[in-house]
C-alpha cells in the first residue's frame, strides 16, 4: 500500500473568487428556544435592560456574524408580522412546530439585537398562508423613512429610522408539502415574480432570494429550480439552497464524505441556473444563498414526542442536537466548501446559532455555552476573509458505501491580500493515520506562519457542555514554513487551520 500523503501548490494567480463575508452568516427562527431562553431571557443575570442575554450576545460577536436571517424557516409560512410590532402582542398557535409564539420578541427588538451583535438581517416573508400585499407592508413599515401608512405605524412604535434591511427571502422551501400553503412549481414561480416585482418598486435597493429546493432527494429537484426561474429570473438575484447531514447509521467514514454531496448540489443547482440563463438570452448570472445548512439528526425522536404528544408549548426544548467531534468535522468540510464556490455561492446561514441545532447553547439558570462546531464556524468566519484560491490537490483517496475517491486531506485557501495574510483550512478525513501535508507557497514569497491551530481528539463522540470543553482548539508545533513549502503533520480525523503572513 502507498504511503498516505498530501501534497498542495498554492499560487496567488490561482483564484476563485473574493469571499463575500455572508456566506458566514446564521438564522434565528421562533423555533424551540432560539429566541425565548436563548437570545432573550428577562431575569437571566446576564440580561441587558431589554431582557437580551449578554453572554449569548458575547460569544455571537466572536464569531464576527455579518447576517442572520429571521423569523424562519417554516414558521414564517404562518408569520403574522403585526403581532410582532408594537404595543398588543397577541399569542398565537404556531403551525410548523405546534408551539405557542407569545410575540414578545418581533421585528424590531431583533433589529436592535442585531446591530448589538453587529448583524444584518435577512428577513424572509411569508408566501406560505399570506402573499404580495403583506410582503410589501412588511417592507414598507421596515424601509420607507415616513409619510406612508406602514412607515408611519413603525415610527408611532417608536423606531423613526427605518431597519433598511436590505436581503429579503420570498418564502421558505415551498417545495416541501410540510410547509404551510405549499406550492408546485408553476404557483410558487409566478407568486414569487410578483412578489419581487412589487417589493422593488418600494425599494429598488434590496435584494431577493427565491425559494430552491429543500434539499437534493426532493423528487422535483433540479426542475424545481429551472421552472421557477423561468418565472422569476429578472426579478431576484439569489436562488437558495437547504441540505442537513447526519449519521444515522454510525459510520463515520461515509458521513465525513457527505460535503461531497453538498459539492455536487452546489454545481448541479449552478448549472440549473445557468440553464436558465440561457434560455432567457439574459447577461446576468444568478447567484447562490445557501441559507439553511448545519449537521441534524440527533434530536429527532425527542422533537417528534415533544411536537406529537406535548404541543403548544412556550419555548419548549426542540431541535437541541448536542453536537460531538466528528459533526465539528463535517462542518468544517461544508464550509471549505463554500469557499471553494465563492465564485457563485455569496450568502450562507448555518442553521441554527442559539441552541436549535446550534454552535452556542445555553443552560436556562446558568451560562451560555460553546458547541463543538462552534470551532471551524469561528476559525472560518475569522480567517476565511478574503480571495478564495484553488489549490492543486494531491491526496490519496478511499471509499465509503457510498461515495468514491473521496479525497482523504480536504483543503482550501484564502488570500487576504491586504492584510497579506494567507490562511490554509484543511481537513484529514482519515480515521486511523496522520498524513503529511506538503504545500507548496512559493508564490508568496516572505511569507512566514504565524501559527497551525488544530482541532482534534482522540473521541469521535466526544461532546463539550456548560461543565467544561473536551473538544476545543489547540496549537500544533511542529509545523514549519522553509524554502516556500509548507510542511504540516495533519493528525488523523483533525480540522486545521495554518495561517501564514508576510514578515
Amino acid at each position: 500500500m502507498a504511503k498516505k500523503q498530501a501534497k498542495m501548490v498554492i499560487d496567488r494567480d490561482f483564484r476563485i473568487s473574493p469571499i463575500d463575508k455572508r456566506i458566514y452568516g446564521s438564522f434565528i427562527e421562533h423555533l424551540g428556544r432560539a429566541v425565548y431562553e436563548g437570545i432573550y431571557q428577562p431575569g437571566h443575570p446576564t440580561a441587558d435592560k431589554n431582557g437580551f442575554r449578554q453572554d449569548v450576545m458575547g460569544l455571537v460577536r466572536d464569531l464576527n456574524v455579518p447576517i442572520i436571517r429571521y423569523p424562519g424557516g417554516n414558521f414564517v409560512s404562518n408569520f403574522y408580522w403585526e403581532d410582532s410590532v408594537g404595543p398588543d402582542r397577541p399569542r398565537r398557535l404556531e403551525l410548523a412546530w405546534r408551539s405557542t409564539e407569545t410575540n414578545e420578541v418581533g421585528i424590531s427588538e431583533f433589529s436592535k439585537w442585531c446591530k448589538e451583535v453587529g448583524s444584518d438581517v435577512m428577513m424572509a416573508v411569508n408566501l406560505g398562508t399570506r402573499g404580495i400585499a403583506d410582503a410589501c407592508n412588511l417592507l414598507e413599515y421596515c424601509n420607507h423613512p415616513s409619510g406612508s401608512k406602514y412607515s408611519d405605524l413603525r415610527i408611532s412604535h417608536g423606531d423613526r429610522d427605518p431597519y433598511n434591511i436590505k436581503v429579503w427571502c420570498l418564502g421558505n422551501e415551498m417545495d416541501g408539502p410540510w410547509q404551510t400553503g405549499h406550492k408546485t412549481p408553476d404557483e410558487y414561480g409566478r407568486l414569487a415574480e410578483e412578489t419581487a416585482k412589487a417589493m422593488k418598486v418600494i425599494d429598488p435597493t434590496i435584494e431577493l432570494v427565491s425559494c430552491g429546493s429543500s434539499n437534493t432527494m426532493m423528487p422535483t429537484f433540479p426542475e424545481w429550480e429551472a421552472t421557477t426561474l423561468s418565472h422569476d429570473y429578472d426579478y431576484v438575484d439569489y436562488i437558495s439552497l437547504h441540505q442537513y447531514f447526519g449519521n444515522r447509521f454510525n459510520d463515520s467514514k461515509n458521513f465525513l464524505a457527505q460535503s461531497m454531496e453538498m459539492d455536487r448540489f452546489i454545481q448541479t443547482v449552478v448549472s440549473t441556473c445557468d440553464y436558465v440563463k440561457a434560455k432567457k438570452r439574459s447577461k446576468k448570472d444568478m447567484m447562490l444563498s445557501f441559507d439553511e445548512w448545519n449537521v441534524w439528526f440527533h434530536s429527532d425522536a425527542a422533537d417528534e414526542d415533544t411536537m406529537k404528544n406535548r404541543p403548544w408549548q412556550v419555548a419548549p426544548h426542540l431541535l437541541e442536537d448536542l453536537y460531538n467531534f466528528e459533526d465539528a468535522l463535517l462542518v468544517g468540510l461544508m464550509l471549505i466548501t463554500f469557499m471553494k464556490h465563492a465564485d457563485r455561492l455569496k450568502m450562507a446561514c448555518l442553521a441554527q446559532l442559539v441552541n436549535v441545532i446550534a454552535p452556542i447553547m445555553t443552560e436556562t439558570d446558568g451560562p451560555a455555552w460553546r458547541q463543538t462546531i462552534y470551532y471551524p464556524y469561528l476559525h472560518a468566519s475569522k480567517y476565511g476573509r478574503g480571495i478564495a484560491l484553488q489549490p492543486v490537490l494531491s491526496s490519496t483517496k478511499h471509499d465509503t458505501i457510498d461515495y468514491t475517491d473521496v479525497n482523504d486531506i480536504d483543503s482550501v485557501a484564502v488570500w487576504n491580500e491586504e492584510g497579506e495574510e494567507l490562511t490554509i483550512f484543511a481537513v484529514n478525513r482519515d480515521l486511523e493515520d496522520a498524513i503529511p501535508l506538503t504545500c507548496d507557497v512559493k508564490s508568496f514569497e516572505g511569507y512566514e506562519l504565524v501559527e497551525h491551530i488544530v482541532l482534534e481528539c482522540n473521541d469521535l463522540k466526544a461532546t463539550n457542555s456548560a461543565k467544561g470543553e473536551t473538544v476545543a482548539p489547540k496549537q500544533q508545533t511542529d509545523t514549519t514554513v522553509e524554502g516556500g513549502m509548507v510542511n504540516a503533520m495533519l493528525h488523523k480525523a483533525s480540522w486545521n487551520v495554518i495561517r501564514l503572513k508576510k514578515k
